[in-house]
């Protein structure tokens, strides 16, 4: 289920060319884009066309609190419109310029194309960057999902718990500078909380259950077991408590040491019921796997990027036994086994299903540039072997 937004419509136009012509293809694009999966439109039903339009349509727009502004010039216009719209409802833009119509022997009948330069160049020269400009009969679909990213990330509580793991340099974020470019405050905690973290023994006893519901336990012991009931249950509980949406989590190697365990394969089952749980207090994976949830993705999680066959277009996406369990390919040994931290190293062991694995990546812009960072959907990827997955491309 994609992240719902909302989404400010509006036409502009102008009455010396073919405005007629604009209010039918407007009348198109809001019957076509109501069919968008998770959006709430707050369309303004009429062509913006004079200032005064303009400043009563952003008074609308303004009270509904949008996301983000679909900006259709419908015909050229005047570069007030686009302007007065920013002014009070400061929501990214899409610029949206149609296809010209049939040329009939007289002048050109909409120009809109025009009005999308003049508004990019308005915008741009103000200091504007929030925005992108399209040409076509449809909505670009990306933009749409950017904005359920921005909604996203804007809205989530995120926590760090510990600190990156150790030698991990690449994975220190800095809080105000995330702030500007998202949003999120990321909250710390201690490992401590969670390993002293109160949950009732039913629920322990539950998640034990569950545990052999779903793994071969032969290669941990009882003990072992027992653990990784205990602290899938203190993840859970300390969640819901601290209202969290993702949380990072130094899992070595203190965690091993201190609590008796890894909490890798208490992350792969709490991430099979959807938590966002990153490996080695990887702040920005927490963030990239909220992006990919917030565009559709049902269990987005991190693995590593280890092996590149160019010949053969293949790669190797592997990580440590932290992958959610749910993608289990339904005919491998499904179990928890132990290889690492002197055998305090539980993780869940399994072939992940066959199918596609959008990936995504996070890259930093060149200083020089405006703004700091964007988020960039990657191709789908080939031949992906993981045991387990991380979408960790760092800048």
């Amino acid at each position: 289920m994609k992240q719902r937004v909302r989404l400010g419509l509006v036409c502009l136009a102008r009455e010396t060319f073919d405005y007629k012509a604009a209010v039918e293809l407007y009348a198109g694009i809001m019957k076509d884009v109501a069919a968008l999966e998770a959006v709430d439109w707050i369309a303004i039903p009429n062509l913006v066309i004079s200032v005064e339009d303009a400043k009563a349509a952003a008074d609308v727009l303004a009270s509904a609190r949008i996301d983000g502004l679909v900006c259709i010039s419908g015909t050229f216009h005047l570069g007030h419109l686009v302007l007065e719209l920013r002014k009070a409802a400061p929501a990214p833009i899409l610029l949206w310029g149609l296809d010209e119509l049939p040329y009939n022997g007289g002048k050109i009948r909409l120009n809109s194309v025009c009005g999308v330069n003049l508004n990019a160049s308005n915008l741009y020269k103000a200091g504007i960057d929030q925005y992108r400009a399209i040409i076509g009969p449809k909505i670009d679909e990306t933009w749409v999902d950017a904005i359920r990213v921005i909604v996203a990330l804007r809205d989530s509580h995120v926590g760090l718990l510990g600190y990156r793991a150790h030698g991990f340099f690449n994975l220190s974020v800095d809080d105000p500078t995330l702030y500007a470019a998202t949003g999120i405050l990321v909250d710390h905690y201690e490992l401590s909380d969670v390993h002293n973290f109160k949950v009732e023994a039913s629920e322990v006893a539950r998640r034990k259950a569950q545990l052999g519901q779903i793994f071969e336990l032969s290669g941990v012991t009882q003990a072992q077991v027992d653990r990784v009931a205990e602290l899938s249950a203190k993840f859970e509980g300390f969640l819901s408590a601290n209202k969290l949406d993702a949380l990072a989590i130094r899992c070595w190697p203190e965690f091993a040491r201190d609590f008796g365990i890894s909490p890798c394969a208490a992350m792969s089952l709490l991430q099979s019921e959807g938590r966002i749980l990153a490996c080695e207090g990887d702040v920005e994976g927490a963030i990239s796997m909220l992006a990919h949830k917030a565009i559709g993705a049902e269990t987005p999680y991190l693995f590593d990027f280890s092996q590149v066959d160019l010949a053969n277009n293949f790669a190797l996406f592997w990580h440590c036994g932290v992958a959610p369990c749910n993608l289990w390919d339904g005919c491998s040994v499904r179990s928890l086994d132990t290889y690492f931290a002197g055998g305090k190293g539980v993780t869940a062991d399994f072939v992940l299903k066959s199918g596609p694995r959008p990936r995504g990546e996070q890259r930093r812009r060149p200083p020089c540039l405006r703004g700091l960072r964007r988020l960039h959907p990657a191709p789908k990827a080939r031949g992906l072997h993981p045991r387990m997955g991380s979408d960790r491309v760092k800048p």
